[in-house]
């Protein structure tokens, strides 16, 4: 138990000395911003409702005004589900078809600018109209990925992506700015322990954790 709190403190510490990113070094033309989830059944609505969540708002309309000006594609993530969803087995019942739930906040949906795509899981590289954007933007080879949940929704996209590319052999840069990014504190769903091992583990399989972006 002493060995694993050590290990525990020392790559908490670490990433939280992580040098912040210039946004300039990424290039017009292969980049995309990917906001996760900002919508009012994780963010003001309902059960899964993550107060926390509200503390992004302002820093990510600030990225995609940033984004914007330097003519990277927008896409925005948000979970639609049926009414029998099996998914509310594991998660309580939220952002059910056609309920207020699924719409994005009202900040990010004001500044605009972006390409919402609906999904029925939790990993929302699964959906097929994400492949068919991927298609469409097959010279995109870089995604800044900001939102909600850190270690589930965030992380699993950012995995599987990183994992598509290496599949096919081509190089990609996946970042994850830690200010970007949040998820919750309920029981045993520590907030510090989650943040820091979601990190942890993209980190550990190729995808890029900074402290922040600076423009």
């Amino acid at each position: 138990m002493q060995k694993a709190k050590n290990v525990f403190q020392s790559i908490y510490k670490g990433l939280w000395q992580k040098m912040p990113v210039e946004l300039d070094s990424f290039e017009k033309g292969k980049t995309a911003l990917v906001i996760m989830d900002m919508v009012n059944g994780f963010v003001r609505e309902g059960k899964m409702r993550n107060p926390l969540a509200e503390d992004l708002i302002e820093p990510i309309v600030g990225l995609m005004r940033e984004c914007k000006k330097r003519g990277f594609p927008i896409l925005a993530f948000g979970d639609m589900h049926q009414e029998d969803s099996p998914e509310f087995s594991v998660y309580e019942k939220h952002c059910v078809q056609e309920s207020s739930q699924t719409e994005v906040v009202s900040e990010i949906r004001s500044e605009g600018g972006y390409e919402l795509i609906h999904k029925n899981s939790t990993n929302g590289f699964l959906e097929e109209a994400f492949q068919e954007w991927m298609k469409a933007h097959s010279d995109i080879d870089s995604f800044i990925v900001v939102g909600v949940c850190t270690d589930i929704c965030v992380m699993q996209f950012c995995l599987t992506l990183k994992a598509w590319f290496n599949k096919q052999d081509k190089a990609s840069r996946i970042l994850v700015p830690l200010d970007g990014v949040e998820t919750y504190d309920v029981r045993m769903h520590n907030i510090t322990l989650t943040n820091t091992m979601a990190a942890y583990f993209m980190e550990e399989s190729g995808i890029e954790v900074a402290l922040n972006l600076v423009y």
